[in-house]
């Protein structure tokens, strides 16, 4: 079963996350697949013209993915992923719109992939923060224990 990454909160990053446990993404390998496909297919376009049944595919691929990736997203992202996606005319679309709406799409990927680094990043600098404090407060306390122990005139 695929883990599951969670929001990209500060909050959460601290411990302090006042959300529910959703995660944002339930299926990370299914979007990463998604991301991969759908840059190879832009990289594609850009590099030869389509005819009409190459822009019929291409929109119909990009349909689908906009179909799988709605299936993996939390109610938040998916919310803002359909503000975003516009969809394509099912009639004729250019080569143009193709193209744009593949970027976009792959732009709006990246940023979510920069944003779940940027909120793995965060967690661990707090996991490092949290774990240094733990230290500091371990030392601590067997220091003054020691100080105590000489003070009251025990040897042993």
């Amino acid at each position: 079963m695929e883990e599951a990454l969670k929001p990209d909160d500060m909050q959460e990053a601290s411990g302090q996350n006042d959300s529910d446990d959703d995660p944002i993404v339930s299926q990370p390998t299914k979007l990463i697949r998604i991301a991969s496909m759908t840059r190879a297919m832009l990289d594609e376009v850009r590099q030869a013209p389509l005819d009409e049944g190459g822009r019929a595919r291409l929109a119909a691929v990009h349909a689908k993915s906009l179909d799988e990736l709605r299936e993996v997203l939390s109610p938040d992202l998916l919310e803002e992923f359909n503000e975003i996606m516009v969809p394509l005319n099912h009639g004729e679309t250019s080569e143009a719109e193709l193209r744009i709406a593949q970027a976009q799409l792959i732009g709006w990927l990246e940023g979510l992939f920069h944003g779940i680094q940027a909120s793995l990043w965060s967690q661990q600098v707090a996991a490092q923060n949290q774990l240094a404090e733990m230290q500091k407060r371990t030392m601590l306390p067997r220091g003054a224990d020691q100080n105590q122990d000489d003070a009251s005139g025990l040897y042993l």
